[in-house]
């Protein structure tokens, strides 16, 4: 890597500095002849006394002609001395023709401009700068400020954009192989070259992994860059031989995550707010992450109450602390009250006292799951089992699905009290959960164990305490077959082989969201739709969209 030498003093500019004159001027080779001239000894110009008059055209393009003529006849020291800070602008030129490996210059156009707009009492005076430098030719337009003092006398005003216009304190031009930073890497799916940026509902994910990933591969290209004080690229500004830029590889699957791009706006959503996610129960690698709505990334932060989804853990509980089974009897009235409070059925669900768990399940019975829930599962006001059973099996807590990319946590609260002791074993009350946690716990299911998201290779993934046991494991894979074939499910996912699900209806304040989770042979995949009026007829669509694109 080329790097350019580094301008020390503050205010010093490391950019070619456009330099205009009627005619073309040419800097051959050194530009390291002749010593900083005391342009106040020499001249007379006065820093201090600088007047508050600007000169007018005609005195600021002939004293740029000069500074020009001087520059490119190779004598740095009489340029210098027609600014009003020689020092700094000697050390700048000299440091300039290093960076860049500068062969020639020439500079064209030179027209007076008006008053300068940033160095007050000053003439503008702009140009065009065309420079030979390492690898290529570089043209482009610039320009000067100059300065009168109350004796009359005149200078360019120095500044960084003297020879760059706008490059920064501490940075520095360099010309050859473009220096690593000056080319922004690129997150891409797991295929290694689809931008991910080019998802509408991935571009914040892959800003932030492009800024805490690690880029691998690229090949550098020659042009020229603005680097920093440390030799790192900032900006490339031309390009001579196109290179190809780092990759940060993610777990993304392209051609699910279109799938998923389009599923969130499935007309009979009807615009309202949506999210999804796909993941591999396999590895838990994330494969898809879509949503709409203005809130926000509802798919992976869209902390919601998940309704009867939650009956999978719930289901689970019930099997592994009370030894229930899905032959259990769990009797479906249509009103229950526990602590107090009167719980009822979604709109459809029919009494049926002799029903059994499985049969509970696949209908999604609320009293069903309220009964056998705060009969077997809370003890002496300890109403803890539901959220250890979603802590020891499906692994709720806190993650890092890597690169950066905040999630949010869902919960159950440890201490439930009142209703919410009975409300949660349907997904209510103080019960939260994000579409990237209820696909996982579908995954946790089909996998036979718990795998943690991630959106990055090589993440580290936490662990689950326990592992879910094969009974119980079993159990629950026959009940969501059987939801997605003849239950709550059927209507958008009969016929789907090897297809498991369950949904889901929260009600949130004045209206109720509409959950789906499933899994196939390949993905298992959750979707919330805000405003659903069941989880079926809304995120019913979004989760069929994905199933059959796998």
């Amino acid at each position: 890597m080329n790097r350019a030498v580094k301008i020390g003093i503050a205010g010093t500019s490391t950019a070619l500095l456009v330099l205009g004159g009627i005619g073309t001027y040419n800097l051959l080779h050194g530009l390291t002849g002749g010593t900083a001239g005391n342009r106040t000894q020499d001249t007379g110009f006065d820093p201090s006394a600088a007047s508050t008059t600007p000169p007018s055209g005609t005195e600021a393009v002939k004293l740029t002609r000069a500074f020009l003529d001087h520059w490119s006849g190779q004598n740095v020291g009489a340029a210098a001395a027609e600014t009003d800070e020689p020092d700094a602008a000697t050390l700048a030129l000299r440091q300039y023709k290093e960076g860049l490996r500068l062969e020639k210059v020439t500079f064209d156009n030179v027209l007076p401009a008006g008053p300068s707009s940033v160095t007050p009492g000053a003439t503008k005076v702009t140009f065009t700068v065309t420079a030979r430098v390492a690898g290529g030719s570089w043209s482009y337009p610039s320009a000067v400020a100059v300065r009168k003092s109350d004796n009359g006398a005149t200078a360019v005003h120095w500044n960084n954009s003297v020879l760059y216009p706008g490059l920064g304190d501490g940075q520095s031009l360099t010309a050859g192989t473009l220096p690593a930073g000056s080319v922004d890497a690129k997150v891409v799916a797991d295929d290694g070259k689809t931008d991910l940026s080019g998802f509408d509902s991935l571009r914040e994910i892959a800003a932030t992994i492009r800024k805490n990933g690690k880029a691998t591969g690229g090949r550098p290209g020659t042009g020229v860059a603005v680097v920093d004080a440390d030799g790192a690229g900032v900006k490339t500004l031309k390009t001579f031989k196109k290179g190809s830029a780092p990759v940060i590889r993610t777990t993304i699957d392209a051609r699910l995550q279109a799938a998923a791009e389009q599923a969130v706006k499935d007309p009979h959503l009807a615009g309202r707010p949506a999210g999804t996610v796909a993941v591999d129960w396999s590895d838990g690698h994330i494969l898809a992450v879509a949503h709409t709505g203005a809130d926000g990334d509802i798919a992976i932060n869209g902390i919601k109450s998940p309704g009867s989804t939650m009956k999978i853990i719930t289901s689970a509980a019930l099997f592994d602390k009370a030894g229930l089974t899905p032959a259990s009897a769990a009797p479906c009235t249509d009103s229950l009250t526990a602590n107090s409070q009167t719980f009822h059925n979604d709109s459809g669900v029919k009494a049926n006292p002799g029903s059994t768990l499985a049969q509970a399940f696949a209908v999604s019975c609320n009293t069903s799951f309220i009964k056998d829930g705060f009969h077997y599962l809370v003890h002496d006001g300890d109403a803890s089992a539901l959220h250890d059973e979603a802590v020891n099996v499906f692994g709720m807590g806190s993650w890092s699905i890597g690169g950066g990319v905040a999630t949010t946590d869902p919960s159950i609260p440890v201490e439930a009290q009142g209703g919410d002791q009975a409300a949660q074993f349907i997904g209510q009350g103080r019960v939260s959960a994000t579409p990237l946690f209820m696909a996982s716990v579908a995954a946790t299911v089909r996998a036979g164990g718990f795998r943690q998201p991630i959106i990055v290779p090589g993440q580290q993934q936490t662990s689950a305490p326990r592992t879910i046991t094969p009974r119980t494991a079993g159990y629950l894979r026959s009940m969501m077959r059987a939801t997605a074939t003849g239950g709550t499910a059927a209507p958008r996912l009969a016929g789907l082989a090897g297809v498991g699900a369950k949904t889901g209806t929260a009600e949130e304040g004045d209206h109720t969201n509409g959950w789906l989770t499933a899994y196939d042979s390949h993905i298992a995949v959750a979707a919330l739709v805000e405003g659903g009026t069941s989880g079926v007829d809304s995120a019913g669509y979004v989760v069929r969209r994905l199933l059959t694109t796998d």
